[in-house]
């Protein structure tokens, strides 16, 4: 968040306090075993891959967040939502960008800024898809009142609308109300033993390498439940659901789906190596 000065806009105030005693005990009790346990009785859920418009949504959000547009647009602020909505054979692409006053001089510079959002998100978009694409940006602006998406740090925070832990993306970066979903939350949580942050991710793993890995395999959806307790790398039930090219009998791709959920189950002691790396995203 390039626009934000950590000593001019925020304020710490720390208000860490011992957890449950019981939780306590239970993470504790890993350093005898060496078996990390779960802290809650949970579920995760995963799919692949990504459909046409996910695609979209997902691409424009993290094109419009990169390193290269936001050098060449500072205007644009971090706190960017692409809402991506098919009707029949038409996208359209409904994105608020809280753009940073500094970079901007007055509405007709403000208008250019939209103007120029618009346009990388379209490129973007035409990208992935052979639809037509209508892109509108910041749609509550009344030009004519000057009530604009002006913020002076590029995100609604500033302003106290700084959304709830579990309420935004899910592990993938998007909110599918299409697919299958938890209310657990990824952000916010320890990357050791809270199932509810590693089953999401464990679980958006595993579908994904059951349509990379296994030929036959079209889409995959994966469902983990955990009991408080027990050792992570051993759900309570794993409940997978391929479709497949050609109709091809399942029965012939269990022994390959079984392998390969084995494997992403034996690693999920060791996800939090790539939380803390930042090679999992959570955004």
């Amino acid at each position: 968040m390039r626009a934000v000065d950590s000593d001019k806009h925020l304020r710490f105030h720390n208000l860490i306090r011992p957890g449950s005693s019981e939780l306590i005990d239970l993470y504790l009790r890993q350093k005898e075993s060496g078996v990390a346990l779960a802290n809650d009785t949970s579920c995760g859920v995963g799919f692949a891959p990504l459909d046409e418009l996910e695609q979209i949504a997902y691409a424009v959000e993290r094109h419009l967040n990169g390193a290269a547009v936001k050098a060449a647009q500072p205007a644009f602020g971090e706190d960017i939502k692409a809402m991506a909505v098919r009707e029949g054979e038409e996208v359209t692409l409904t994105i608020a960008c809280a753009m940073v006053s500094r970079y901007i001089l007055d509405i007709d510079q403000y208008l250019a800024n939209k103007a120029r959002l618009a346009e990388l998100a379209l490129v973007t978009a035409r990208r992935i898809t052979n639809k037509p694409v209508t892109v509108h940006v910041n749609t509550a602006d009344n030009v004519a009142t000057g009530s604009i998406y002006l913020t002076v740090t590029g995100t609604s925070a500033e302003a106290g609308d700084d959304g709830e832990v579990g309420r935004g993306n899910r592990a993938n970066g998007l909110i599918t109300p299409y697919r299958p979903m938890t209310m657990e939350a990824v952000a916010g949580k320890n990357p050791v033993t809270h199932v509810g942050k590693l089953y999401n991710v464990a679980a958006m793993h595993i579908a994904a390498a059951l349509v990379r890995e296994v030929p036959g395999v079209s889409e995959a959806y994966c469902y983990l439940v955990s009991q408080i307790g027990k050792p992570i790398s051993q759900p309570q039930i794993v409940g997978v659901q391929v479709g497949t090219h050609d109709n091809q009998p399942l029965e012939d791709l269990k022994p390959a789906i079984a392998g390969i959920v084995r494997v992403e189950l034996a690693g999920i002691g060791s996800l939090w190596k790539e939380f803390v790396q930042g090679s999992i995203a959570v955004c």
